[in-house]
Formats: C-alpha cells, structure tokens, sequence
C-alpha cells in the first residue's frame, strides 16, 4: 500500500538472460514454481508481485541485482526477514533482493563478536550465540529478520542493561547504489557507518553485521503475569513508578491483550482481557527473582507464569502467537512520561480492541540506550522512557478497514501524549510518508538527506520509510 510505481521498462530478454546465468543464486518470475512463496511476507496484508525475486547466495549476487536494478530503472526492493510490518520487503512490478538464502552465523568466543549474513533472523544468532552462553541485543520475536530489525534500532528485551541492536552493532558490509561493496565501521566509512544505525534500507543493502556479544543466559528470570484488564488503572502506575528506580538489568513492558487459547494458558481463562507485565533481567536468575517479585505483587494475578526460563526459550516464546500471514497494522508514539491521564486513555482505548489478537504495549526504556548521545547514531529518540504501540493484527480481510481505522484512530489520539517521536519498525503502512520519516529521525533528518544525496542520489533504495536526498 505505499506508492510505488511500477517500473514502465520493459526488461530485454538477452540481458535478462545474461543477468539470470551471471549470479549464482535463483531468479524466479511470476511463472517459476516457488515465486508465491517467495513473494509472499509476514504481514498477510501486503500482496504484491514483482517482476523479478533474485535469491541471493553471497555479496557478488547483490551487487549484480543492484546493477541491473540501476541500469534498467527497475522499483528495487531488499528482503531480509520479510518481517517489516509496512511491507517494503516486496514491490509491484520492480525486483527483489531476497537475502533468504544468506543465513549463516559465525561467533567468535575469544573476542565475544557475532558475525551474521543480511538474511539471517534472531532464531539463528541466538542458537548460535547460546552456544557460548552469549546474547546480542535483538528482537523478542525469534523470526524477526537481523537486518530489518537492526538497521531501525533494535528494540529488546536488553535494551536497558545493553541497549539497542544498533548499539552493540561493530561493522557491516554494504552494498550501496552504485553497485560498490563497502564495509563501514567506526574508523572506515564513519558517515555510512552513522547512516545505518537507524535508517533502514534507505543506504544500501547489509550483506553482512559485525555485533558485538554479551554474557546472557543460559537461564534468565523471566516475569509474566496476567493481571484481570480492569486492574489496569492500579497496576500501571504502579508499574511506572517501580520501573522508574529498577535496576538496569530489567527491562519491562506492560500490553493489554486477551489470554490466548492452549497450553500454557488454564482453559478457564482462555480469551479473557488482560494486562500483562513481561519482565526480564539479564543478570543471575539468583539476583533476578527479587527484582521480578515485584511485577508479581500489584494486583491479583489471574496467570503467573514468572520464574527461570531458557534464554532459547524466552525469546521463540512468542513465536506462535505471531505467525506468518496474519493481518497487520502497527503504529507507535514516544512518550516523555505516562500520566495518569494518558494511563486512563490507554486504557479506556484497550477496552474496544478491534479484535482478540490486537494488543497496545507500553515498553519502558531507558537505561543503557538513553545514555547514547542523541546525535551519535541516526536513531532518534532515545531520552523517551515510554514507548507506546498500537499493534493492531486480525486474520479476517473483512475487518480489514475498520481494524486499521482503528490503529489510525488509536495513534492520532495518542499525539497529544506524545514527544512526537516514534519507532520506525512500527510505521503502519507509511502512509504519512515524509511527515513520518521526519518524526522519527528528529534532528538527524538533515544530516541523513545529505548523506543520502552523497551515497544514493537518484534514490534507487527508495522502497522503505524513505530519506529524500538533499537538492
């Protein structure tokens, strides 16, 4: 649903078939066994068809597809994951650079870094990673994409002991609109280096991210409790006030959902509305079950699920409850603080979910990626301790037009609450385009249109939440 124009050049069969022997990875039409799969993405909303899926199998079939790409004027897309909520991973009519091929780990336990091709997802780098009882600060979603993820911040559930995906992020290599491989760190290509921590696709296509690993796991104390929707005006001041002074190692978030059905869920609650708190603290299960206490103790739960869980565990935990094909639309407001005016309305709004499968979270911040200068990434934001989200998801496309007026309606009533700031991982269709991409970069807006100018004037990487080269 973001305006993309089709490509009007035709594409010459010779040098399509040239193109199609020259890489090594396959390139599949809409005639190819496969293409439907390979175009279909995470959120069942978005459905499109390119002209062209190019599979890639290393750099060097990267480079290729951003030339031919560039040469013949074709609308260029990048698949990582596929996991981005406003489906900018496929176009009509133009090309996809599929990563899905390239999703090889490497961990180095001597110097406790993380190398992970462009396709890989954060199932991959943990099992790896956990190996060496390491962790990078990643998703909560285990088959969330590295690169989409990463390349918009990185918000998990180490983000106040560790901070973002971005800043444990130690190089990466990039293929960028003039079809050069290049690697950026913090000492060669330093402005590409700054560009891509936090601007998306918008620079190039990440072939490979250097991270660096901390010492997580193999258990975690993990909090889940279930406490009944109405308590929600208790417990979450409450909650902001306890999280407020709780040590960095917690990281916490608070979402109004309904109890899903099956195991581990007691049937006798299956489909009620509730406010969960999720906590988790990456330190000793020992130091951690005191700090966690707390969250269990606000209300009377309906569901406690809190204790030791797997570090492995924690983070696929959610998968099923996120799967591939679902309806989606999600927006997101930063918050400078959570009165208890907002705390009502927040709720009042949670009332009238468009469906059980619809949530709004609060996740607190601070900590480790507040401390981050403003200006030292093109992420922007950081100083906002609350970040709220509408995450609006159904599975009939019969509700498809009044479950995203209500994630429109929800976000516009939450403006006024709000730093006018937001996480561009969860844009709903950016439909409000530049508007949009100028919140969530804030000041850096400007510096990232010069150096969009500089790496990628004529705007092939335009297929994202995009940054207008500067005139």
């Amino acid at each position: 649903m973001t305006d993309q124009p089709a490509t009007e050049t035709p594409l010459d069969p010779e040098a399509l078939q040239a193109f199609i022997e020259g890489v090594r990875g396959v390139v599949l039409t809409s005639a190819d066994p496969g293409y439907d799969d390979a175009r279909g993405i995470w959120n069942g909303l978005i459905d499109r068809r390119p002209a062209l899926i190019v599979q890639c199998t290393g750099a060097a079939d990267v480079v290729d597809a951003v030339n031919f790409a560039r040469e013949r004027g074709l609308l260029l897309s990048v698949k990582g994951g596929g996991h981005n909520v406003a489906g900018n991973a496929v176009n009509d009519g133009g090309l996809v650079i599929d990563l899905s091929q390239m999703r090889g780990v490497h961990v180095e336990p001597s110097t406790q870094t993380v190398r992970a091709q462009g396709g890989a997802l954060w199932g991959d780098c943990d099992r790896e990673a956990q190996l060496f009882g390491l962790a990078v600060p990643g998703g909560v979603v285990s088959t969330t994409g590295i690169a989409g993820l990463t390349l918009h911040g990185g918000v998990g559930h180490l983000r106040r002991k560790h901070g973002l995906s971005i800043d444990s992020l130690l190089s990466v290599d990039i293929v960028t609109a003039d079809g050069r491989l290049r690697r950026a760190t913090a000492t060669e290509n330093e402005d590409l280096f700054w560009a891509v921590r936090g601007a998306g696709s918008n620079f190039g296509v990440v072939t490979s991210f250097e991270f660096r690993a901390h010492p997580v796991g193999p258990m975690v104390m993990v909090g889940a409790v279930f406490y009944p929707q109405e308590a929600a005006r208790d417990v979450l001041p409450a909650w902001r006030d306890y999280m407020a002074s709780a040590p960095e190692e917690l990281s916490s978030l608070a979402f109004f959902w309904n109890v899903p059905p099956g195991e581990p869920f007691p049937s006798e609650h299956h489909g009620k509305p509730v406010l969960i708190l999720a906590g988790v603290y990456s330190g000793s299960v020992e130091d951690g079950e005191p700090v966690v206490q707390p969250l269990r103790e606000l209300a009377q739960p309906l569901i406690d699920l809190s204790g030791p869980w797997p570090w492995l565990g924690l983070q696929s935990g959610f998968d099923a409850l996120f799967p591939p094909g679902d309806l989606r639309y999600w927006k997101s407001r930063a918050f400078a603080a959570l009165p208890e005016e907002a705390i009502e309305e927040i709720a009042e709004w949670a009332a009238r979910r468009p469906t059980p499968l619809t949530d709004i979270t609060i996740w607190h911040h601070g900590g480790a990626m507040s401390r981050v200068d403003e200006h030292a990434t093109a992420y922007a934001g950081r100083d906002a301790p609350f970040l709220v989200t509408g995450e609006v998801s159904w599975t009939d496309p019969a509700q498809s037009d009044e479950a995203i007026k209500w994630g429109r309606d929800f976000w516009a009533a939450m403006g006024r609450h709000s730093t006018g700031g937001l996480y561009l991982n969860f844009p709903g269709l950016g439909e409000e385009k530049e508007e949009l991409v100028k919140a969530g970069y804030g000041a850096n807006y400007e510096r990232l249109a010069a150096l969009k100018a500089k790496y990628d004037p004529d705007n092939l990487f335009r297929m994202n939440l995009n940054i207008t080269p500067a005139s």
